[in-house]
Parts: C-alpha cells; sequence; structure tokens
C-alpha cells in the first residue's frame, strides 16, 4: 500500500496511534495545535506548517505575500485554540539560484505578520531544495480557562462562522488576516465549546468538529453561508479550503448574548446546528435538505 492509498487524514491516525506521550501533553495529535503544560493558570501552544511551491502557492504571486502567508497559517491555528502567538522558528528550503531580492521578500512579509502579532522570530534553519519550502513552527499560550478545542461541541449547539468562504484558487488565501482578535472575545467572554480554523474547507472542518466531538451530525444552510465574491460557486467555496474564518459552536443561550454584542466588522453567521442525525447535512436555498460528506481538499 502507498500513501495515496491509505489518504491524509487515515497517514495521520497511524501515525497518532503509534505515539506514547507523557503526562505534559495535555492535547498532542488531532487538534490545530498541541497543548502541553506550562504555569499554574496557561498551557503552552504548539503548531507547525509547511508551505510548498507549487502546492500551496506559485513563485508569481511574490515573495512578500508568500511570506505572509507562512506565518499568518500558523497564527490562524493558535486563534483557533483561543491562544495568543509568542515566538517562531522559521526553516526556508530554497533553489540556490533564487534571487537575494525574492529570498529578502519572503522574510519582508514574515516580519510583517510577526510584528503585527507581535511574535519573536527566534530562530530556524536554510537549506537548498528544488522548490520554495517553507516550514514554520509557533508557540503560544493560552490561560487554562480559555482553551478552545475542536473536541467540545454538543448537540443543540449552533455553529458559527466568521467572514466569507470560497475564492481561495483567485488568490484569497495569500492575503488573508488571521482572526486572532475575534478569537481571543469568544475565548475571553464565551462558553465556546468547539472551534477549528477553515484550512480543509467549511465541509471537512466541520466534519473534524462532529467527529473530534463524537456528536452524531449537524445542519447547515446553504443561504446561510457567506461566500466570498471571488469564488467561482457555492460548492466550490465550501471545499476549497484555506479561508482560514472561524467555525465554532456554542450553546442557543449563548449565541443570542454573542450575537447582541459582537464588536468586530468580521461578519459573523450562524449558518447551522449541531443535531441528533448521523452525518452532516446541508439544506439547499431550494429548500432540499441532502447529506455531504466532509468534502474538502487532501494531500494525497
Amino acid at each position: 500500500m502507498r500513501i495515496r492509498d491509505l489518504g491524509e487524514f487515515d497517514l495521520i491516525e497511524r501515525i497518532s496511534g503509534r505515539v506514547k506521550l507523557s503526562s505534559r501533553v495535555v492535547k498532542g495529535i488531532g487538534d490545530d495545535a498541541a497543548v502541553l503544560s506550562y504555569k499554574k493558570d496557561k498551557y503552552l501552544l504548539f503548531t507547525s506548517d509547511m508551505l510548498v511551491e507549487g502546492r500551496h502557492f506559485c513563485r508569481r504571486s511574490g515573495g512578500y505575500l508568500i511570506g505572509k502567508k507562512s506565518l499568518s497559517v500558523n497564527v490562524s491555528d493558535i486563534a483557533a485554540m483561543g491562544g495568543i502567538p509568542l515566538s517562531a522558528v522559521i526553516s526556508l528550503g530554497v533553489p540556490g539560484s533564487l534571487g537575494l531580492k525574492y529570498a529578502d521578500e519572503l522574510y519582508r512579509g514574515i516580519r510583517a505578520v510577526a510584528k503585527r502579532f507581535k511574535i519573536d522570530l527566534v530562530g530556524g534553519d536554510t537549506v537548498s531544495s528544488e522548490k520554495i519550502i517553507i516550514n514554520i513552527a509557533l508557540l503560544g499560550e493560552v490561560e487554562k480557562k480559555n482553551l478552545v478545542l475542536r473536541s467540545g461541541a454538543r448537540k443543540g449547539d449552533l455553529v458559527f462562522l466568521t467572514g466569507a468562504i470560497g475564492g481561495s484558487s483567485k488568490g484569497r488565501h495569500l492575503g488573508f488576516t488571521p482572526r486572532l482578535k475575534e478569537a481571543r472575545f469568544l475565548a475571553k467572554n464565551f462558553r465556546v465549546h468547539s472551534m477549528i480554523d477553515v484550512s480543509d474547507g467549511l465541509l471537512a472542518d466541520l466534519g473534524h468538529i462532529l467527529e473530534s466531538s463524537r456528536v452524531r451530525g449537524a445542519v447547515i444552510h446553504e443561504d446561510d453561508i457567506p461566500v466570498s465574491k471571488a469564488a467561482k460557486d457555492f460548492n466550490s467555496a465550501v471545499i476549497e479550503g484555506e479561508d482560514f474564518e472561524l467555525v465554532f459552536t456554542v450553546s442557543r443561550d449563548e449565541a443570542k448574548t454573542l450575537m447582541q454584542s459582537w464588536p468586530f466588522k468580521t461578519r459573523l453567521s450562524r449558518i447551522g446546528e449541531v443535531c441528533r442525525a448521523k452525518g452532516l447535512y446541508l439544506v439547499r436555498k431550494t429548500g432540499k435538505k441532502a447529506k455531504v460528506g466532509p468534502l474538502g481538499y487532501t494531500h494525497f
């Protein structure tokens, strides 16, 4: 059997099933970031993301935007846990023929994100490679009382989405802003039962919440899901991925207060509900309800 026969998520499950963890680990493989013992009132968060030329970006997009994305995707992971980013190390693989100006632009983009979110760039590694490869590992922290995992969704929870989805193939994946402020507001002021950032696609990532939470299913409504003007259509928007918006669940009582007190220009939409029926269901604009799989982007 080859890796592509197994698939990305079965490969991750195969790896995680063979890993033994110490008592220092509060949450290991299976969330947006690992959660580690740290201080009396805080956890340490640890995440890593790799971007590969031709898969996550095209060189013609320019070093600055690619550099921004490479750190922003990590910040988005920390946000999804309710935390704040602290320090990053950067590993860069580049062809020796790459121009110095392009490399400078890559790091200028990384530095811009680091400055905005007060992240220290503390080290890394550089190697020769045929394509540009950027891997960033980011440490963060979160108050124990504010930690949010994927695994806490409950039957009857309402499902919310920040911003709009779709259009990553048109370049939206390079210019997004991690929803750190929004996530911190949620974690500090509400009992958020579960949260994830939309990287694999709305259907896939909501599916991750349902699976991790061991709840039966959810119903979402096409009419309530904001789609970017850059998206090809609704169907592509819900599976394309790399939106880096937040999907989260809260109780119905919390939802009412949340909608009344949301202080950001970022759009907040109630898109569905965690339900008793098994599986993920989509109610079309026609009113027709259909079961949909957790479709989204996979690497193999």
